[in-house]
């Protein structure tokens, strides 16, 4: 059973910019256009391309972050291309767990409260506490939980950010160069345990990279060519 399926998808480079604000000639030339994708539930996949070929356009398009201007976007049951802005939000902090290069801590909260603040925008109160406490011992970080990201070492930020992206127990987890800051221990580190922690829970994972190292941790890998045309 598909968890996610675009069909027909065009985005136009420019096409978010702001009321008032033109785009150039070229970006007016540029479209990006997914004819079909489809991802299973409970599988994991890699996509793999080079900085510029559409990668991270298209997780912004799962995610909910922009919208294509054809086409739809089914995810768990759901036309997200069809939602406003703020309700896309709500789904997304529902339904998809984000894991981005830059890890996008809170600086003024510990680990625990950075993982935290995931529930507050999903509505998912239940259990909280004791989840984001479990998910932190599991990545390593159980005496560190209370420290704050500039206490941290690269590598214990990002396992921060992957509790994070799994706290609401997504249906989808979405990541982005997720290994680019750290070195190839951690990133194994961090690969190794999200893929545990996601087949437990029946969640789905969708990975970009230009990284051959991060490519050969997962069962399935397909080219952005094969999915994005230009």
């Amino acid at each position: 059973m598909s968890l996610l399926h675009l069909q027909n998808v065009v985005k136009r480079l420019g096409s978010d910019k702001p009321a008032g604000k033109e785009s150039s000639e070229t970006e007016r030339s540029f479209s990006l256009r997914i004819p079909t994708f489809t991802l299973s539930k409970g599988s994991e996949m890699v996509i793999v391309g080079e900085s510029g070929s559409g990668k991270t356009t298209l997780l912004h398009l799962i995610a909910g972050i922009i919208t294509p201007d054809e086409g739809s976007i089914m995810l768990n049951g759901t036309d997200i291309a069809t939602l406003s802005e703020a309700k896309r939000d709500r789904f997304r902090a529902a339904h998809v767990g984000c894991v981005y290069q830059t890890f996008n801590l809170l600086q003024g909260l510990t680990a625990r409260e950075n993982v935290l603040a995931a529930t507050m925008f999903s509505g998912k109160k239940d259990n909280a506490e004791e989840r984001s406490m479990m998910l932190l011992a599991r990545l390593g970080l159980k005496e560190k939980m209370h420290r704050r990201p500039r206490e941290l070492s690269i590598g214990e930020q990002q396992r921060v950010a992957v509790a994070r992206a799994l706290v609401n127990a997504p249906a989808l987890v979405l990541a982005d160069e997720p290994t680019a800051s750290v070195d190839a221990r951690n990133a194994r580190t961090v690969i190794d345990t999200m893929r545990e922690l996601a087949h437990d829970e029946g969640t789905s994972i969708l990975v970009i990279t230009h990284d051959a190292a991060v490519q050969a941790m997962f069962p399935t890998s397909v080219a952005i060519g094969d999915i994005v045309q230009r």
